[in-house]
């Protein structure tokens, strides 16, 4: 679960990180950074890039999961590889269909 704090200028997000490994924490951390990056940067090469490496930082995180490790253990299925298979077959119908979803309220 998050909090999330935000004043002028500053985003303060809380996570209760019980039950994560610290690799998992430092990957939280770094996608932060990378996605607050991500979206100011004004330089070509590093929006690809970055865009690039957040994906790759998300995907590690999905087979990185409780749920994964868990089942994995059980039925020898790769969730993660199907739940990535599915989000990335997702996305590519939204971009297809021109669709941009907001989560606004």
């Amino acid at each position: 679960m998050a909090n999330v704090q935000m004043t002028s200028k500053k985003l303060n997000i809380e996570i209760d990180t019980n039950g994560l490994s610290p690799a998992q924490v430092r990957l939280i951390r770094s996608l932060n950074a990378m996605l607050t990056h991500l979206l100011i940067t004004d330089e070509e090469s590093e929006f690809f890039d970055g865009s690039a490496e957040f994906m790759r930082m998300c995907a590690s995180l999905i087979k990185q999961s409780q749920f994964t490790e868990n089942l994995m253990a059980e039925d020898n299925i790769p969730y993660a590889d199907q739940a990535l298979e599915f989000a990335v077959d997702v996305l590519s119908e939204h971009m297809t269909l021109s669709k941009i979803v907001t989560y606004d309220n």
